[in-house]
C-alpha cells in the first residue's frame, strides 16, 4: 500500500539544468546543515562528479522545484557547478512534501527535532495514526512516540540542546520535569558541568526529589491555613460563649495566651452569684 494518495507519476526524466533554475522546498524538514559534512560532499563532488541525481518537478514558471537532495545542491553551488543531473516527475504537492521528509528520514540526516517534526507532519498531513506511520517507515511504534514526546521541548531548550551536542537521551531525561523553566535550569547544570546521561539522570532524579519537597510543603502550608481560619472560628465562638455567660448575669472571666505553638484559653465561672462574689 502506498503512502501517497494517487498513484506514482509516470515515466521521469533525466536531465541537465542550471543550478540557479532549483528553488527549495519548502517542506524541507531539515533546519540545520551541517557545514563540515556539506564541504566533504562538496570535496567529493569536485573529484568524482554527482553520482545520484536530484529530484525536481517543474513549477508553473521557468524554476523547478527540489524535491529531494538539497545537501548536493548546495555543496555543487559550492564548488561552483553550474548546472546539475536531476531526475524531472510530475508529483503533486501533497507526493512532494511527502517524499521530501521521508527522503531525509531515511537517509538518517535530520536532528532529533527535526524528525520529530517530519513524524509530526505525516501524520497531520497524511491523517495517519502513530502506528500506520511506524509501518511504512519500518520503525517500531514506541520510536515513533518517543520522537514525539520530544516536541513538548519548547525551543530554547530545543536549540541549547543542539548548540552544545547533547544526545537525544538527554532531551528525553528533561521531559520527566514538569515545566520549561525546570528544564532549562537542568540543561544549564548539564552543559556547565558537561554531565553524561547518566549524571543527568542523577540529577533530575535529585531536582524531582526537590520538588516533591516543596510541594509537599505547600500542601503542608495550605492544611496549615487552613487549620489557622479554623482556630479564628473557634476563637471567636469561644469569645461569643463568654460574652452570653457574662449577658446572663453568670461572673466569668477568661485569659487567652499565645504563643507559636499553641493558643491557650483560660476561663473561670463562678459558681457564687454576682452579688455575692
Amino acid at each position: 500500500m502506498s503512502i501517497f494518495a494517487g498513484e506514482l507519476p509516470a515515466k521521469p526524466k533525466l536531465i541537465y539544468i542550471p543550478c540557479d533554475k532549483i528553488i527549495a522546498n519548502k517542506n524541507q524538514p531539515r533546519e540545520v546543515f551541517d557545514q563540515g559534512k556539506l564541504y566533504e560532499l562538496a570535496q567529493s563532488i569536485k573529484e568524482h562528479g554527482i553520482l545520484q541525481p536530484l529530484t525536481v518537478r517543474k513549477t508553473e514558471t521557468e524554476f523547478y522545484e527540489l524535491v529531494a537532495g538539497e545537501r548536493r545542491l548546495r555543496a555543487a553551488r559550492l564548488v561552483g557547478l553550474r548546472e546539475v543531473p536531476v531526475i524531472l516527475t510530475r508529483y503533486t504537492d501533497h507526493q512532494s512534501f511527502v517524499l521530501a521528509i521521508i527522503e531525509n528520514i531515511q537517509r538518517q540526516d535530520l536532528n532529533c527535532f527535526e524528525e520529530a517534526k517530519s513524524y509530526k507532519k505525516l501524520i497531520d498531513e497524511c491523517s495517519m495514526t502513530q502506528e500506520e506511520l511506524a509501518l511504512k517507515l519500518a520503525k517500531n511504534q514506541s520510536t515513533i512516540a518517543n520522537k514525539l514526546r520530544l516536541l513538548k521541548l519548547d525551543e530554547k531548550c530545543r536549540n541549547l540542546i543542539l548548540e552544545n551536542n547533547l544526545t537525544e537521551r538527554h532531551a528525553r531525561c528533561l521531559l520527566k520535569l514538569y515545566d520549561d523553566d525546570s528544564r532549562e535550569k537542568a540543561l544549564h547544570e548539564i552543559i556547565t558541568n558537561n554531565l553524561n546521561v547518566s549524571q543527568t539522570e542523577q540529577l533530575i532524579s535529585e531536582m524531582l526529589g526537590e520538588i516533591k519537597k516543596l510541594e509537599t510543603k505547600k500542601k503542608s502550608d495550605k492544611r496549615y491555613i487552613a487549620l489557622f481560619k479554623d482556630l479564628r472560628i473557634f476563637s471567636s465562638t469561644i469569645n461569643q460563649t463568654v460574652d452570653m455567660i457574662k449577658k446572663a448575669g453568670i461572673p466569668v472571666k477568661s485569659n487567652k495566651n499565645e504563643t507559636e505553638k499553641y493558643i491557650e484559653y483560660n476561663i473561670r465561672i463562678s459558681k457564687v452569684p454576682k452579688e455575692k462574689v
